[in-house]
């Protein structure tokens, strides 16, 4: 156990000493980790979105604004004689106008209740969700009706859309992670260098592989580690504010997941995925030197 913790000391020096290049190191890998960190909660928070759409059985149907309401709501009857509708609910201009107010907060509403955009409208509650696409169309066929908010396209929509960032950052991701190998391989060959008469020397007098090998893994593994918490941290802060502008942009609509509920899990995948690169970045780094005896290592 001392050697162990001796090496384990010697990995933590190693760190220090190259401090510039450790640096380096851990913005590209803190880089990455973000990235990857806010795709995947973007990724969680658009499939939250779309399965909370696709539970939901109610639609929204605007009718003409020219229609009056007693019109409205003689389309309403044609609406609710349609066999897989369960319900429509009659919501006029005015109440609409309410809710609005209520979700904006009166100094948004003041800016864009002149502009009074909203129509005479039912809220459709569908029995059968697998005759939904039939529904509507029987619904968009009413004269008078303007349009359904269809809102499994604008899941499906959604769904598109995270995918393709999804696939973008993990692009990027990747990149950034062989850009960090290459540099933490680096940090680490400039410790060796700097330590190879003593790493001659260990091995001249019957040092093995792995004792050799250690404090450049704990080296690499404290660069992924430092990345991970600092990763944590800064996802926490860009999350939260961004979680903070929606809520005050889109109220009730859009619904956040706290970021409390899953720093946990995304805290240990951090520390997974940075402590790993920062091995394979020592284990790169001080391969071909294990292959080496004694004067080989100086270049003799």
């Amino acid at each position: 156990m001392k050697g162990f913790g001796y090496l384990v000391k010697e990995g933590l020096k190693n760190v220090y000493a190259n401090r510039i290049m450790s640096i380096a190191s851990i913005c590209v890998l803190v880089s990455c980790l973000v990235m990857t960190g806010v795709a995947a909660l973007f990724s969680v928070n658009v499939q939250k979105i779309v399965n909370e759409v696709e539970k939901t059985n109610e639609t929204t149907v605007y009718i003409l604004r020219e229609r009056s309401e007693i019109e409205a709501r003689q389309i309403g009857n044609l609406i609710s004689n349609i066999e897989n509708v369960e319900s429509a609910t009659f919501v006029s201009r005015q109440e609409a106008m309410e809710q609005f107010r209520s979700t904006l907060g009166d100094q948004l509403f003041d800016r864009v209740k002149g502009n009074d955009p909203l129509n005479d409208a039912y809220r459709v509650v569908i029995k059968d969700l697998n005759k939904y696409d039939d529904t509507v169309r029987q619904i968009k066929a009413i004269d008078g009706v303007e349009s359904v908010n269809d809102r499994r396209e604008f899941a499906r929509k959604l769904s598109i859309v995270s995918r393709l960032i999804n696939m973008i950052s993990f692009a990027v991701v990747g990149a950034l992670i062989i850009i960090s190998l290459f540099i933490i391989a680096n940090t680490i060959r400039a410790t060796m260098y700097s330590r190879r008469f003593e790493i001659s020397i260990m091995k001249s007098v019957g040092a093995t592989n792995m004792f050799v090998r250690m404090p450049f893994l704990v080296e690499g593994m404290v660069i992924g580690f430092i990345s991970a918490a600092l990763s944590t941290v800064a996802v926490g802060l860009l999350y939260n504010g961004i979680r903070r502008i929606i809520s005050e942009v889109a109220g009730t609509w859009i619904e956040v997941i706290p970021f409390n509920s899953i720093v946990v899990p995304l805290a240990l995948i951090f520390i997974a995925v940075g402590v790993l690169v920062g091995f394979f970045g020592g284990f790169i780094s001080i391969r071909k030197y294990l292959k080496k005896e004694g004067n080989e290592i100086l270049g003799w």
